[in-house]
């Protein structure tokens, strides 16, 4: 299992696999073909089908046009076999010659692997790849999650995780102030300014909740306009360990130490997820974005209020298994529609995850790894139009 730096991704919304992969894989090709005079990109599948909504287009060019006229070619109807978000790059000379031509795919979380390459995780830095294990380790030595990631990844990890926080925060904060109608033509309004406002006028129970709301909304709107996020697991669901992290950090005056502490812990049982099964809402919907996204932020809350590894652990278990069989089919392709509320509601169930099992001892029934089997295994069984492609579900309202 590879570095929690591989799920924390900083970069571009709205999309990892439609936005932060292509943008990726360009960067490449433009690397590899600076003195190019043309190029091409074909775009097929999922990526075709809901690119313009993500922005696909924009990532590529903003790459290749500097260099280069570039032409792109959008292909929904054609899927190739290894992977529904590909894409194919060719370079030409001054004469029309080819020069050079490279396919591509974007898997899930801002990862991409070329035509021909086997699909492999980076380096494998944890040789504990399941929850129950790591737990049963931090049990028998006396450490949390977070300790077990600090053993791993060594002292350097705090500097980057001291980024990702930052880049969070950044988002609520502007995502707070910014307002007016999100890109992409369905008229979406940016609401996250009304609700931190109306937050504000009600007791201090309601007004909680209405922050929680206000700040997954604020992150989640700025990643649908495009705005520098954070993966946590995915853009799509970039909203959901912001906006618990940033509630708790300002409500109950949390330290920056402690926050990290707790985006260690989420970045950990997100990583199980993603090495075990997927991220990726064309693999297995939304509940392996959104779903995960809750799971981890459920995991951070429980880890900032003294959970044990046991709580911790069930938490996590709850903020996926609540989530189980959600399907990935946004109105018109566009993280805007459920998407947005969607991480709102999921910050919210966090918070009630970990509130639920600090009753507990943390003994229940099904543990956090037989969910994520679950998960995969039912991703697979959904059909692919509720995955990404918008062509069934509440993608086909128009």
């Amino acid at each position: 299992m590879e570095s929690i730096r591989q799920l924390f991704k900083i970069g571009l919304g709205p999309s990892s696999s439609h936005t932060m992969g292509p943008r990726k894989a360009a960067e490449q090709f433009a690397a590899a073909n600076p003195a190019a005079a043309r190029f091409s990109v074909s775009l097929y599948g999922s990526l075709a089908a809901t690119g313009k909504g993500h922005l696909t287009d924009r990532a590529i060019l903003d790459v290749l046009q500097p260099i280069a006229p570039t032409e792109i070619a959008w292909l929904p109807d054609t899927v190739l076999p290894f992977h529904t978000n590909g894409m194919k790059f060719t370079a030409y000379d001054h004469d029309g010659k080819e020069l050079d031509s490279r396919t591509v795919y974007s898997i899930g979380g801002g990862d991409i692997v070329a035509e021909g390459e086997r699909r492999t995780a980076g380096e494998s830095i944890y040789h504990l790849t399941k929850i129950k294990d790591i737990q049963a380790y931090c049990e028998q030595t006396g450490k949390s999650y977070w300790e077990y990631v600090d053993e791993v990844e060594g002292p350097e990890i705090w500097d980057y995780l001291a980024e990702v926080w930052r880049t969070m925060k950044e988002a609520v904060e502007r995502g707070i102030d910014a307002e007016g109608v999100l890109p992409g033509g369905l008229g979406v309004r940016r609401k996250a300014v009304s609700y931190y406002m109306s937050a504000s006028g009600h007791n201090s129970s309601l007004k909680s909740r209405g922050l929680v709301y206000a700040y997954a909304l604020a992150v989640s709107e700025e990643n649908a306009a495009g705005g520098r996020i954070v993966t946590a697991p995915t853009c799509g669901s970039s909203g959901v360990v912001p906006a618990v992290l940033f509630h708790l950090y300002t409500s109950k005056g949390f330290s920056e130490k402690r926050i990290l502490r707790a985006l260690a812990t989420a970045g950990l049982f997100g990583n199980v997820v993603k090495f075990n099964a997927s991220v990726s809402g064309a693999e297995v919907g939304c509940q392996g974005e959104v779903g995960v996204a809750c799971a981890m932020a459920a995991a951070a809350a429980s880890q900032l209020f003294g959970g044990t590894v046991a709580q911790i652990e069930y938490s996590a278990e709850m903020g996926l298994e609540h989530h189980l069989g959600l399907t990935c089919d946004p109105v018109c392709g566009l993280v805007q529609i459920p998407c947005i509320e969607r991480n709102a509601y999921a910050a919210a169930r966090a918070l009630d995850a970990n509130l639920y099992a600090a009753f507990s001892d943390g003994r229940h029934s099904v543990d956090f790894d037989r969910i994520v089997e679950v998960m995969k295994q039912t991703g697979h069984d959904i059909p692919s139009l509720y995955k990404e492609t918008a062509m069934g579900g509440l993608a086909v309202i128009k």
